[in-house]
C-alpha cells in the first residue's frame, strides 16, 4: 500500500503534467482561432455590405436623414442587414460548397476551399442572425419583422425558389426591396407606392443583369445553377429593357407629380436614366455578375451616381 505522501506527490505530478500539456496546446488553439478569423471574415463578404446603403433611401427621400435620432436608427438598420446578409451568405455557401468547387472563381471561397469549417460557419451564421434580430427589435419591432421576412425569403430561395425560373430573380430582388423598406421601418416613415415601384423595378433590373452575366460566362451552367438552362440571352435582355423603362417611368412620374417637387427633382431624371443605360451596356459586354463591383469599378457610373445623388438631395432639401 502506498503512503499518503506518495499519493499526494503522484496527484501533484499528474496535475503538473496536465497543465504542461494545456500550455503546449494553447498556442496551437489560439493560432487556429486567429487563422480561422480571416476566412470567416471573407466568407461574410464585407464588400457586399455596400448593398445595405439602401436602408438610407427612404429617410433621404423624406429629408429626415440628418435628424440625429433618425440617423442613428438608420445606422442600426445598416448594421442589422450587414449581419443578416452575412448570415445568409454563410448558409448559402455551405449549401453550394460542392457546386462552388466547380466554378473557376467561387471555388476559392473559404468554405468551398476548406479554409473554413462547416461547423464554424454554421455557428457564426446563427449568432449573427440572433444578434441582428435583437438589435432590430430594440430599435423598432417593425424593423425586426422586416429582418425575419428577409431571412424567410433567403431561406426559401436557398431551399426551393432558386430552382424555379422567374421566382429565383424575384426572390433575390425582394432582398433589395426589403433593405429599402427596412430604412422606412427603422425611421417610422410612410413609404409611397412610387418609392416601392422604383425600388422593385431597379432590383429586378440588377438581378436580371446578374443572371445575364452568369449565362454569358458559360461555365457548366447545368451543374452550377440549374435555372440558367431555362433562360435565354434574348429573354433576359427583354427583362432588362422592360424594367429599366418601367423604373425610369415610375421615377419620372414621382419627380414630376410629387408634392413640393421642383426643378431639381426633374433634372435628376437625366442621370438616373443615363445610369440605367450605362449599366445595361456594361451588362451586354459581360459585366454585372457582381452588381456592386460593376458599379464601383466604372467611373462613368460613379459620376452619374454622384450627379443623381446631388440633384436628388438638392430637390429634397430645397423643399424643406
Amino acid at each position: 500500500m502506498s503512503s499518503p505522501e506518495v499519493t499526494v506527490r503522484q496527484d501533484a505530478s499528474a496535475r503538473l503534467a496536465s497543465i504542461r500539456r494545456t500550455a503546449r496546446a494553447y498556442p496551437r488553439v489560439a493560432l487556429g482561432g486567429i487563422l480561422s478569423a480571416g476566412p470567416l471574415l471573407r466568407a461574410m463578404r464585407p464588400r457586399q455590405w455596400s448593398k445595405n446603403v439602401l436602408v438610407a433611401a427612404a429617410p433621404c427621400a423624406a429629408g429626415v436623414i440628418t435628424r440625429p435620432e433618425i440617423g442613428l436608427r438608420v445606422a442600426v438598420a445598416f448594421a442589422v442587414f450587414c449581419l443578416l446578409a452575412s448570415s445568409t451568405y454563410l448558409v448559402n455557401d455551405l449549401r453550394d460548397a460542392e457546386e462552388d468547387r466547380l466554378h473557376p472563381r467561387k471555388r476559392r471561397r473559404p468554405i468551398a476551399s476548406g479554409e473554413l469549417s462547416s461547423r464554424t460557419a454554421l455557428i457564426a451564421s446563427g449568432l449573427m442572425a440572433l444578434l441582428a434580430l435583437a438589435l432590430a427589435w430594440v430599435t423598432a419591432p417593425l424593423l425586426a419583422a422586416v429582418g425575419v421576412a428577409y431571412l424567410a425569403i433567403t431561406a426559401g430561395y436557398s431551399l426551393w425558389w432558386r430552382r424555379i425560373v422567374a421566382l429565383d430573380i424575384l426572390a433575390i430582388a425582394s432582398g433589395f426591396v426589403l433593405r429599402a423598406i427596412a430604412g422606412g421601418a427603422a425611421g417610422h416613415l410612410h413609404l409611397s407606392r412610387s418609392f416601392l415601384v422604383v425600388a422593385g423595378c431597379g432590383a429586378v433590373f440588377l438581378v436580371a443583369g446578374k443572371r445575364y452575366a452568369e449565362l454569358r460566362e458559360g461555365v457548366a451552367p447545368s451543374r452550377t445553377r440549374a435555372t440558367l438552362r431555362s433562360y435565354s440571352p434574348g429573354a433576359l435582355r427583354f427583362v432588362l429593357v422592360f424594367f429599366a423603362v418601367l423604373a425610369t417611368a415610375a421615377y419620372g412620374v414621382w419627380a414630376l407629380a410629387g408634392p413640393g417637387h421642383g426643378l431639381w427633382h426633374i433634372l435628376s431624371i437625366v442621370p438616373l436614366s443615363l445610369g440605367l443605360v450605362r449599366y445595361g451596356v456594361l451588362v451586354a459586354h459581360g459585366a454585372g455578375e457582381s452588381p456592386e463591383e460593376t458599379i464601383a469599378g466604372d467611373r462613368t457610373l460613379l459620376a452619374l451616381g454622384v450627379l443623381w445623388t446631388s440633384l436628388f438631395l438638392a430637390g429634397v432639401y430645397a423643399g424643406h
